[in-house]
């Protein structure tokens, strides 16, 4: 019909053009959470066990992680000192205000760089994996924010850390969906569905008390920045794409339950990534020509040490690929899908102090890595742009 006219479309690819980032104020420090952990929970006759989370937490090379949730939370609420006793309603009473409220903090700071108004936002991307309420926390961050009633909202929920890549791919897809589409992407992520009592009987939950953490990330997406009116380009988003690995389900799982979330991890995680990044950075960029791995810049999400020690040795990259996601990990702990966004903020913000000509570390590509349960590979090619 004559009517109906094909929508413009943008010419260029999706581009990152602004990230903002929010830390609730609760701190513990790694060395410390050990004795605070068995003390909580007053399980200080454990004495064996309290030794074990010690080991573990110095081996993760972690030096700080915050919270949501504090001791008076824990303490007025006896069910979350338990291992599994019903705690449910409890976890998600506290998580459904303050996940969307942190993760509006984090879009102030992404808008207020952008230096565009807010009401150009034409979507929203949301991602949590705490908080399952309807409507949702999109619906909350939006009217928080004060977004228009037309925005359109997109929910992830329970996707864990590959997620924060994933956002990136639906954004790119929104973006370049029609001219002018200005894409808010929000994840927030709390440690309240995890938190619990130690037990003998359980004892691969320590290692999820030692490594996970909260915060928030937000980024503003959109083709064909319009820079006479302020808007500057980051990180153009090339491609994305998500590989499952075969026979690996049994990896990383996680199961909600009246508890809250149990969360799994098998040892042998990081040599299942390690063994199949190649073919993942090899179909990424086989059609750039590029298969030297030290001559990009590296976004790969922190999951644990051993994760970043084993893709750095089967790869043979030089240390500081990896530096920006080792100083995330250090100094946040493992956030879930917020935490590859922290690196790009890492960065960027290294490139611009170190006088580099690039926000990409002074390259010109890059790649960013999610890695979750699935195991699902998140791949995406970046290619920066020069520092204004």
């Amino acid at each position: 019909m004559d009517v109906m006219k094909k929508a413009a479309m943008p010419e260029g690819f999706a581009t990152i053009m602004a990230i903002g980032r929010a830390l609730p104020p609760n701190v513990i420090d790694q060395t410390s959470f050990a004795d605070f952990y068995f003390r909580v929970h007053n399980c200080e006759h454990l004495v064996e066990l309290k030794q074990k989370l010690q080991r573990i937490c110095e081996r993760t090379e972690i030096r700080k992680r915050h919270f949501m949730w504090d001791e008076d939370l824990l303490k007025a609420n006896p069910c979350l000192r338990t291992f599994m006793e019903p705690s449910l309603n409890v976890r998600q009473e506290f998580a459904f205000p303050m996940v969307p409220k942190l993760g509006a903090e984090a879009a102030y700071k992404a808008i207020n760089e952008w230096g565009q108004p807010k009401s150009s936002i034409t979507h929203l991307i949301f991602c949590t994996t705490c908080v399952t309420n309807l409507p949702g926390a999109d619906f909350e961050a939006a009217e928080i924010i004060g977004l228009n009633p037309n925005v359109e909202r997109v929910m992830l929920y329970l996707q864990g850390c590959f997620a924060g890549a994933t956002v990136l791919r639906l954004a790119k897809s929104l973006a370049e969906s029609r001219k002018g589409a200005r894409v808010l992407i929000i994840c927030s992520e709390s440690t309240i569905g995890l938190i619990r009592a130690p037990s003998e009987e359980h004892q691969y939950d320590l290692l999820s008390q030692a490594i996970f953490s909260d915060g928030a990330s937000a980024l503003i997406v959109g083709a064909d920045p319009d820079e006479s009116a302020g808007e500057r380009p980051i990180f153009s988003i090339v491609s994305a794409s998500q590989f499952t690995l075969p026979d690996s389900r049994d990896a990383i799982e996680g199961f909600l339950r009246e508890g809250g979330i149990i969360a799994t991890i098998h040892k042998n995680l990081p040599l299942l990534i390690s063994d199949n990044i190649c073919r993942c950075l090899e179909g990424a960029f086989k059609s750039f020509g590029i298969s030297d791995w030290n001559s990009i810049f590296w976004a790969a999400h922190p999951g644990g040490r051993a994760i970043l020690d084993q893709i750095e040795m089967k790869l043979g990259l030089k240390p500081e690929k990896l530096q920006a996601a080792r100083h995330v990990l250090a100094e946040y702990g493992n956030m879930s899908s917020v935490c590859v966004h922290y690196i790009l903020d890492e960065i960027r913000l290294r490139a611009a102090e170190e006088g580099k000509v690039t926000t990409g570390d002074g390259l010109q590509w890059g790649v960013l890595f999610g890695f979750g349960p699935g195991v699902t590979i998140e791949t995406v090619v970046l290619h920066s742009f020069p520092i204004a």
